[in-house]
């Protein structure tokens, strides 16, 4: 029976620890989360041929198992987890594989892999796109730095919690390929919501305005299957006040990663840091931090807040 220990059990871990559970192959598991309610979320979710357990401790957590899966906020809390006194790397057993699937700065994933790999671990930087919906649905893709053999001992897990798994290269190459990818969502979404609003702004529907956009060389992902504007696309976040989905605060989070990135390497990145500029002001002038990132349209059509 393989064991596995997850660390981290917010909106998406909480999604793939039930997944890995719902797959019913007989895994024996152990959680932490700080939050002890996350905690009982997954242990309910135990079947007949998986047992759970909350433990209290990351030592608890990761002792003699086989697979340690984390999702954390940022690369403070993956260096705290892993590198602390009384974390995964002071407790992990000889073979233990590592997935850090949160999405940090690929210095932090570096350094963290390279701490496991002294001790003679494989260790993945395995960061997802998807959102909470792609949690919760198992339909998450895995954007994965690592060497090929760690790579192939996780997939098997990266296949239940996901729908498509990419090897970006080595350690910290996930982080680099979602940060990027991260990078452009901000930049389209932008775009997408400013063209609306000036096309509702001149006397369009923003419904016929997308389509026509959706059809011509205007389309894209935001526009096409997460469309900003309220009222356009059932089911997206716009329509439903900007509820759930991917919040805010962490695309400003991920674009700040962006920068960061661009600084390292000495990269011109325009459109990126309008896009975090505009994202900041969003967030601080309309307290939008807890909305889904895709409110932005709010910054075009502030009318739009009122209703």
């Amino acid at each position: 029976m393989t064991s596995i220990g997850f660390i981290g059990l917010g909106n998406m871990g909480g999604h793939m620890a039930r997944n890995l559970l719902a797959a019913d192959a007989g895994y024996q598991m152990r959680v932490f989360d700080v939050v002890e309610s996350l905690m009982e979320s997954v242990t309910s979710a135990s079947t007949s041929t998986t047992m759970v357990t909350a433990t209290q401790s990351i030592a608890d957590a990761v002792a003699g198992v086989d697979v340690v899966i984390s999702m954390l906020p940022a690369g403070k809390h993956v260096k705290e987890v892993y590198l602390g006194a009384g974390g995964v790397l002071d407790n992990a057993g000889v073979d233990t594989l590592l997935i850090d699937c949160s999405t940090i700065d690929p210095t932090t994933a570096r350094e963290v892999s390279a701490a496991a790999k002294d001790k003679g671990l494989d260790m993945l930087d395995a960061p997802v796109s998807g959102g909470t919906a792609g949690a919760e649905s198992g339909t998450l893709t895995f954007i994965v730095g690592a060497d090929p053999q760690g790579l192939e001992r996780a997939r098997p897990y990266l296949e239940v919690m996901g729908a498509n798994v990419f090897h970006a290269g080595s350690s910290g190459a996930g982080q680099v390929a979602k940060i990027c990818n991260n990078m452009l969502l901000a930049v389209h979404m932008a775009g997408t919501a400013e063209a609306l609003g000036l096309g509702v702004e001149n006397g369009l529907d923003p419904a016929t305005l997308s389509e026509i956009m959706k059809q011509s060389s205007g389309g894209n992902w935001s526009l096409n299957v997460y469309n900003p504007y309220p009222g356009v696309m059932q089911g997206a976040p716009a329509s439903r006040a900007y509820q759930g989905g991917f919040l805010v605060d962490l695309m400003t989070k991920d674009l700040d990663l962006a920068m960061a990135t661009a600084e390292g390497s000495r990269s011109s990145v325009p459109l990126g840091a309008l896009a975090k500029n505009l994202y900041r002001i969003h967030q601080q002038h309309n307290d939008a931090g807890r909305l889904d990132f895709s409110s932005i349209q709010w910054l075009y059509s502030p009318d739009l807040k009122e209703r």
